[in-house]
């Protein structure tokens, strides 16, 4: 059986999820090999890229341009998806032709249109996955109408030709895959170190609430001498991860993960039992869904970008560790969810 992910690579949620999801398939199948297709950072693979997974560069999609991590270009942004739409077609035969090459038994797509659109074109059932869809993103800002007309048209015509969509937690769009929609469960990547074991592998040996700022791809400037300097905060460096460990080790090992919300690091504290004090992220239609989302299944709390930049964060570390634990618990058996969907799809079910 060989199966073609293709990945976004608009931050690092898309292909973490995914790496779980691969890491779930691979004993399911002996016979079972995995091309990704992304423009997503090739070290992010390297848990499971090997003879039976094959990592090959495209470019998949172009997501958001990110000034850093809390600012979102949105002109730049339609600028860029006005350039990828204009060659859809031919984008979409080449990928066709690739699968076809490849003898693909099945697409999964997280969740660049290409994907869908490439199948179709191949004759290879295709199935969706994320948290939400591109026109659902695109849609709220004003500079793809203008700059980008044909990009949510072409983008809502792809999606339709998804065979099923895994959809997961925190979630927008879909619309046009609502026929065929599921709602699966988390999939997390969750930390199986002791946590005491990790904190003294990083050096951190008191009772003061640990920190972990986490800005993924785009980063952000943040006053880490500041936070330190106030002695209230043992705060981690998540650059420095030791020999052996994940990054989900530092989250489990954080009383507090400091971020903007996303599904990667929403996810990883759900899984890790790790607190979010989060801040705005800019204009993203993500956002208000998960601050209105999180609280059902995560101990959060908001700290405004003038205290997050200005260093004062210990007050609210202190507060937001004093809040109840969320009145729900949130599955995280999702990778199992989708692995079931995937190997068991009769591609004639449309």
């Amino acid at each position: 059986m060989t199966l073609f992910f293709y990945i976004s690579a608009h931050g690092f949620g898309h292909a973490a999820r995914d790496v779980e999801l691969i890491r779930t398939l691979l004993p399911r199948r002996s016979d079972l090999r995995i091309v990704v297709r992304t423009a997503a950072r090739r070290s992010l693979f390297d848990p499971v890229v090997g003879d039976r997974v094959a990592v090959e560069a495209i470019e998949a999609d172009t997501g958001l341009t990110q000034i850093d991590s809390l600012r979102i270009d949105a002109e730049a942004s339609a600028r860029d998806a006005a350039r990828f739409y204009a060659t859809f077609d031919a984008r979409a035969d080449r990928e066709a032709a690739a699968l076809q090459t490849s003898r693909a038994d099945l697409v999964v797509g997280d969740i660049p249109p290409l994907a869908f659109e490439a199948a179709d074109r191949a004759g290879v059932p295709s199935v969706a996955l994320g948290n939400f869809t591109w026109d659902w993103i695109y849609a709220a800002y004003d500079a793809f109408a203008r700059a980008a007309p044909q990009a949510i048209p072409a983008i809502e015509r792809a999606y339709a030709r998804a065979a099923r969509a895994l959809r997961l937690p925190l979630h927008g769009g879909f619309a046009p895959m609502a026929d065929v929609t599921i709602d699966i469960p988390f999939i997390a990547r969750a930390s199986t170190r002791d946590r005491a074991e990790t904190r003294r592998a990083l050096g951190v040996d008191d009772d003061r609430p640990v920190a972990l700022p986490s800005f993924g791809a785009y980063g952000a400037a943040l006053p880490l001498d500041a936070v330190r300097a106030c002695g209230r905060l043992a705060v981690l460096d998540p650059d420095r991860i030791p020999a052996g460990y994940c990054y989900q080790d530092l989250v489990a090992a954080a009383d507090v993960v400091v971020s903007k919300p996303g599904y990667g690091i929403v996810s990883e504290c759900v899984a890790n039992g790790t607190a979010l004090l989060y801040t705005s992220r800019g204009r993203f239609v993500e956002y208000d869904l998960f601050v209105a989302e999180m609280p059902r299944i995560l101990r959060c709390r908001f700290l405004p970008q003038a205290d997050l930049l200005a260093g004062r964060w210990a007050d609210s570390v202190e507060a937001l560790l004093a809040q109840p634990a969320p009145p729900e618990r949130a599955r995280l058996d999702g990778a199992a969810a989708a692995a079931d969907h995937l190997l068991a799809f009769d591609g004639h079910t449309r």
